[in-house]
């Protein structure tokens, strides 16, 4: 006699840390591996977690979905157990959702009660795609800033550039998911804003500062009639694209964001980066990375990715400075990806620096979550590293985290002590790292023969994970 037999995908879900506005269902798959159709009879659920299923009866060799929306009431860890009654047994299945509520919204509001649908669209061709509105104030005095430049970055990529109107705002297609802004208005300081957004929340608000050093002066008045200023722009092309009725051209899109942010990404810890480097490394341009001055590199990188990289401005930061090596690395070198978090696994094995779309592809797909290991992270490195070692190369680790490494990290110095003596060197990449970490970091980067290296905001990522790279790299 045939009997159903209904497998969870999984029975547990960690959340990990939540913003107020960051999505919060999880899909629980139901499949039939048995020789008979078996049915979904009940659901017993906390009133903080609402669910819909996708169909009652699983069919043989088929499954229906079960989404959960959970919806704590108060800030803090929270824990619900649901109870799934299927036609298969007799006991429920216990499903445990955990995570931790960072922060709500202040109004008392929510768009999160309701579980979405499986036929949610928000519009347009793709499902994930929606409009985003940015407006960009002044922190002080809260009024609108007109003429400012947002650029957009989503998987360590500028998506588009786009100015706003006279009443400070933006509205552009996004596609949601973790997204970073960097807002600039002449007389203020840059500022940088990392956010979750989606068709519900799909509305930004960026504040600048206002640049206290910048001395206004006051207009010279003439007789002089005034100036044609459209006959002066003719001989001098917009550094930006001026917004028009039609879409701009993908190719424009493209030459906007680098002017922007090449004119506003100044190195800010260049300083700190080349300090123990020769004059003859300063003399040459930045950007310079050729075959006469620098070796071929064997790079592998041990990311964090816990559930504390999860904040957007750490881990978009992460991958920008990622995409900002790729772009420079040559067919001769190598780059390679582990990451840790409640393990350690190797993501992208040593790879040429000709397959730069193989490689990218990896860093946007990074997600965080899980608790820290370190240390396994740093041995799968180093054996990554040894494995494909150039001789004659710059061969070198870098860790990229927020923190200190706290499990399983106790005896992880002697490899780098090992390896070194290899002739494998490493570096360690502070992303938003709190002060009291900075002292360990640089403690084993000068352990491991390479530098600290902080990453604090857009600029330190533009240039600062590259100088290193080029550092370990000279010749000289």
């Amino acid at each position: 006699m045939g009997e159903s037999q209904v497998k969870f995908n999984t029975i547990k879900h960690d959340f990990g840390d939540l913003e107020s506005y960051s999505s919060r269902y999880v899909d629980i798959i139901l499949e039939n591996k048995g020789s008979k159709e078996a049915w979904v009879l009940s659901v017993k659920k906390p009133m903080e977690v609402a669910y819909i299923i996708s169909k009652q009866i699983i069919a043989v060799d088929s499954a229906t979905v079960l989404r959960f929306q959970v919806n704590p009431k108060q800030k803090g860890r929270f824990s619900y157990e649901i109870k799934v009654f299927t036609s298969n047994q007799d006991e429920a299945t216990s499903i445990k959702l955990v995570g931790n509520l960072r922060d709500i919204q202040q109004d008392n509001t929510s768009s999160f009660t309701a579980c979405p649908t499986f036929n949610d669209r928000p519009g347009g061709e793709n499902p994930n795609d929606f409009d985003l509105t940015v407006v960009t104030i002044d922190k002080e005095t809260k009024e609108e800033l007109g003429n400012s430049t947002v650029t957009l970055i989503q998987g360590g990529e500028a998506i588009w550039a786009r100015v706003t109107d006279r009443k400070g705002k933006i509205k552009e297609d996004a596609t949601l998911g973790l997204s970073y802004f960097y807002a600039t208005h002449e007389g203020y300081y840059p500022a940088e804003l990392g956010q979750y957004v989606n068709f519900k929340r799909n509305f930004v608000v960026i504040e600048l500062d206002r640049d206290r050093t910048v001395v206004e002066e006051p207009p010279l008045i003439t007789d002089t009639p005034p100036v044609d200023t459209t006959t002066i722009a003719i001989n001098e092309p917009p550094v930006i694209i001026e917004e028009t009725e039609d879409p701009p051209e993908e190719i424009e899109i493209i030459i906007e964001i680098k002017t922007h942010l090449e004119e506003e990404l100044e190195p800010s810890n260049e300083t700190t980066i080349t300090a123990e480097a020769p004059p003859s490394f300063t003399d040459l341009d930045r950007e310079d990375f050729s075959e006469e001055f620098f070796k071929p590199v064997n790079v592998v990188f041990v990311l964090d990715v816990s559930s504390s990289m999860r904040q957007v401005d750490k881990i978009e930061l992460m991958k920008y400075s990622l995409m900002q090596l790729t772009n420079m690395l040559r067919p001769q070198d190598k780059f390679a990806i582990v990451t840790y978090a409640s393990d350690a696994r190797i993501l992208l094995n040593p790879t040429s620096g000709a397959a730069k779309d193989e490689i990218k592809d990896e860093i946007r797909a990074l997600k965080a979550f899980g608790y820290t290991s370190g240390g396994s992270g740093i041995k799968l490195g180093y054996k990554t590293a040894i494995r494909s070692k150039i001789e004659n190369g710059a061969n070198h680790l870098i860790i990229i985290t927020d923190g200190a490494f706290n499990k399983n990290s106790d005896d992880y110095k002697r490899y780098i002590k090992k390896y070194r003596k290899k002739g494998i060197t490493m570096s360690v990449v502070g992303v938003r790292n709190k002060s009291n970490d900075e002292e360990r970091m640089k403690e084993d980067a000068k352990l491991g023969g390479g530098r600290y290296v902080p990453i604090m905001k857009l600029s330190d990522a533009q240039h600062n994970l590259k100088q290193e790279i080029r550092l370990q790299s000279y010749k000289y």
